[in-house]
């Protein structure tokens, strides 16, 4: 015979139902907007109930492949190559939409700072009397930011530097996004100077006035990325001393959800979104404060032809 907690307990799990559709949302203010946007969508069109859950771009991929997760509204390629072979390519588990968002990656100062301290090439990072002016803190070494941790760009602008030897004269920091544009906010305030990795589509681009570093156009040959979670000696079996290829957006989604809900399955493969309208999300978000929730329901009030074609198409 069932004991009263038992009984408690398989009337808990009767009740207690998970969401249908479960968007993974990793920390940045785009894909953050993104992933209310098709909770909404789905939640007004389908009648689905719809979790968004933070995770990092490992944890998003692997439950995506458990089935945990089901949508990675903004992955970055070739930033991803690796969780993109190893699921869609290898396991078949998840499936890459193919409308992309180009876009573009480098290191960035203000346009003032180009101007006048005449940094405009990733050359002029080598040399000491230019990025002098980096040094914030005081403490004689100047400082650039690289990236947030866990991102998969933060890992190759490490060996960017190292390929380009930079890293021998700067300390490379890595902390969170929002800091460090912040930060980028406040020099362009007072005029100060600023040097850090940049990737558009973004709210940055339409807030700030930037100079992307010029570089030698990308060269395969010159690349060879290995990560850190594949070998110890990562960083100096490493190289890329060229610039970045050029960079695509994507959504990914489980594969599963072909068969378990059809017609999800077919907006996300229908999905797409312009560069434009991503970084005027990010700044919606990150710059102006503007709940996820609140935005993503105006958004879709706005672009109802948008959505339209998400669910036909």
């Amino acid at each position: 015979m069932l004991t009263t907690t038992a009984l408690v307990g398989m009337m808990a799990a009767g009740t207690a139902q998970a969401a249908d559709i479960v968007i993974g949302v990793p920390n940045w203010a785009s894909v953050n907007a993104t992933a209310h946007v098709l909770e909404v969508v789905i939640e007004d069109n389908l009648g689905l109930d719809v979790e968004l859950q933070n995770g990092t771009n490992p944890i998003v991929f692997e439950a995506m492949d458990s089935g945990s997760m089901h949508v990675h509204p903004e992955v970055w390629m070739p930033n991803q190559q690796n969780l993109h072979d190893t699921y869609v390519k290898e396991k078949g588990s998840v499936v890459m939409n193919t409308n992309p968002v180009q876009a573009e990656q480098g290191m960035c100062v203000p346009s003032y700072i180009a101007e006048e301290y005449d940094i405009k090439t990733i050359d002029d990072l080598s040399d000491p009397d230019k990025i002098a002016i980096f040094d914030t803190d005081g403490n004689g070494t100047p400082e650039v930011w690289i990236g947030a941790p866990g991102w998969a760009s933060t890992v190759v602008e490490k060996i960017r530097a190292k390929s380009y030897g930079y890293d021998q004269l700067f300390e490379l920091t890595e902390y969170e996004e929002t800091i460090a544009y912040a930060n980028l906010a406040n020099a362009t305030t007072a005029g100060d100077p600023w040097i850090g990795f940049c990737y558009s589509p973004h709210y940055i681009f339409v807030t700030q006035d930037l100079h992307v570093l010029e570089e030698p156009a990308h060269d395969p040959s010159t690349w060879t990325i290995v990560q850190p979670t594949d070998d110890p000696d990562w960083l100096e079996k490493s190289q890329a001393s060229t610039a970045w290829n050029g960079a695509t957006l994507h959504l990914h989604y489980a594969k599963e959800l072909e068969d378990s809900y059809p017609e999800v399955a077919s907006l996300f493969r229908n999905y797409q979104m312009s560069g434009d309208d991503l970084s005027a999300m990010g700044k919606a978000l990150a710059v102006d404060g503007v709940e996820a929730a609140d935005f993503a329901k105006q958004w879709v009030a706005d672009n109802e032809d948008t959505v339209i074609n998400w669910l036909t198409n």
